[in-house]
């Protein structure tokens, strides 16, 4: 029964934003809501912007359903409300981001919205609570859970707006995680996690038959925002609500978002080095320096998948794996992070 529900969510979700996004390419142009060539931009005419609307809609929706089902005809009340804040939630964060993509807000305003935001969830009960030890038992968070909250949220959040630069890069990196997240939902029977993330997949895979290279539309801060914000409070729902999946799935994350987080570290460290804004864009991202050396978008792009795929299979790995295993497989993908940071820096170092 379970698996036809999961199946229905996947199609509903595919076809509302499928066929949301046309509209909203014609709404953008109508009320010249576009990204215009820049300097720090790639592309060379102006296309449609705040594409995250399509999906973003799309899953709200689908989440409201949920709750209702979950609601009236199963029934379970703790999924039931979990969704409805999460709904309630990405609503105010695709505001934010809307609003963005329109007015162009500052760096330090917008953050300062997404904190207020994250301690709404966090009143609302999306918080860590505790950590994976590898050695031994789980560590409580104690006065840290507030924190290290808002710390996850705000990374999660804008490593995927840093990555936003690139032709069906963030969209299809957020397709592969929610494939990701919801088998690991599926093996540990966590409805709540499994029931988000294939609405979210399905939306995805919509989305970026419009944003794959060329590019009909892009997601803007919309969606971009709103993808972070799903998968950080997912996440966190899965420490909290949720003891069938523990802390891993805080684990899961940061593995599959590998691209994404490494790209942040790299770009905090890059404009303390300059002593210039660490909100401040630039044009030294992972993926424009990909397109220096030659790479092609499509290329980098479909790269970009298979790494966050590899990744995602270690993820998974990781879920029915010891903790020795799993210390063992972190000290290697810190190493794999280390050297990345080396030679990025160094080829910038050399210039």
């Amino acid at each position: 029964m379970k698996a036809k529900i999961y199946f229905i969510a996947l199609v509903v979700s595919f076809m509302i934003t499928y066929f949301l996004v046309p509209l909203n390419i014609k709404l953008s142009k109508r009320s010249n809501l576009v990204d215009k060539p820049h300097k720090r931009g790639i592309h060379k005419k102006s296309i449609p912007l705040a594409g995250g609307l399509s999906f973003g809609i799309s899953i709200i929706i689908l989440q409201i359903i949920f709750y209702l089902y979950s609601r009236l005809l199963v029934p379970n009340l703790e999924i039931a409300l979990n969704m409805l804040k999460l709904a309630t939630g990405g609503i105010l964060i695709l505001i934010l981001g809307f609003l963005d993509d329109k007015k162009k807000f500052t760096a330090k305003y917008k953050l300062l919205i997404q904190i207020l935001i994250v301690s709404f969830m966090y009143l609302l009960g999306f918080k860590m609570t505790l950590l994976t030890n590898p050695f031994g038992m789980d560590i409580e968070l104690g006065i840290l859970s507030y924190p290290m909250t808002m710390l996850w949220f705000i990374i999660v959040i804008n490593s995927f707006n840093l990555i936003d630069g690139l032709d069906g890069l963030a969209s299809g990196v957020a397709a592969i995680t929610m494939l990701v997240l919801f088998s690991v939902g599926l093996a540990y029977k966590n409805d709540f996690v499994a029931s988000t993330t294939i609405i979210m997949f399905g939306a995805m895979v919509a989305f970026l038959k419009y944003n794959f290279f060329p590019a009909r539309i892009f997601m803007g801060d919309t969606g971009s925002l709103f993808i972070g914000y799903n998968i950080a409070a997912i996440s966190i729902a899965g420490t909290q609500q949720y003891k069938g999946i523990t802390a891993i799935t805080l684990l899961i994350p940061i593995i599959v978002l590998i691209i994404p987080l490494v790209d942040t570290i790299l770009a905090i460290f890059r404009r303390m080095k300059r002593n210039v804004n660490i909100f401040e864009a630039d044009k030294d991202h992972i993926h424009h320096k990909l397109l220096e050396i030659g790479f092609t978008q499509k290329s980098i792009a479909l790269t970009s998948y298979f790494i966050t795929f590899l990744f995602g299979l270690i993820a998974l790995g990781f879920s029915f794996t010891s903790k020795k295993v799993l210390f063992v497989l972190l000290i290697l993908i810190s190493f794999i992070l280390i050297v990345i940071v080396y030679l990025i820096f160094f080829k910038e170092k050399s210039k």
